[in-house]
């Protein structure tokens, strides 16, 4: 052997139990301390908070699963809220969710899956010219909407380039509101 080493046995090598030395218990914090917050942006494991007026960066407590936590979600948090460079707080609870607007399943994802929650509104945004209106796109941001239960809001813009009335024409049956806005005077 090597260097004058001896022989070891299995008795010889400290072996860590599994998971840690602490108990697991099912008991979890309740965090009645935690702060409100709202997300306003989700970034690969980072959520953007709102708390208050101050904007606040946070990752997912691990007691909260696998769950998705999406931009509109009501949470509370706890840690680190100062908000400055560096600093980083704890979601720890997901309120309820009032309304929710989903992606819809496709050829290579078969499960919807929610975008935002808690939206009053969904503002369906489409040129009229330059590129040219996508009717079929429009329909289903409208469709969309209408299932989550929110108020939407069809904006055209470039009416100087284009006008609305045609495609206003094929909305004409929903009552559907609208603004229509122009490039002119920059």
């Amino acid at each position: 052997m090597r260097g004058g080493g001896r022989h070891l046995d299995e008795d010889d090598v400290r072996v860590r139990a599994r998971g840690g030395s602490r108990p697991r218990t099912r008991k979890r914090p309740k965090h009645e301390d935690a702060t409100a917050g709202m997300v306003t942006a989700v970034d690969r494991g980072r959520y953007r908070c709102l708390v208050g007026d101050r904007p606040v960066v946070a990752m997912k407590a691990r007691e909260l699963g696998r769950g998705s936590i999406v931009v509109g979600d009501r949470v509370a948090l706890v840690g680190d809220l100062s908000g400055g460079p560096g600093s980083l707080a704890r979601i720890v609870r997901v309120e309820g969710r009032d309304s929710v607007l989903r992606r819809t399943a496709d050829d290579t994802d078969p499960v919807e899956r929610v975008s935002v929650a808690n939206a009053d509104q969904r503002v369906v945004v489409c040129s009229l010219a330059d590129p040219d209106p996508q009717p079929r796109l429009i329909d289903r941001c409208l469709v969309a909407a209408y299932d989550a239960g929110l108020d939407p809001l069809l904006c055209l813009t470039k009416a100087d380039l284009a006008g609305a009335g045609e495609l206003l024409d094929g909305y004409a049956s929903l009552d559907l509101r609208h603004v229509v806005t122009d490039h002119e005077g920059d």
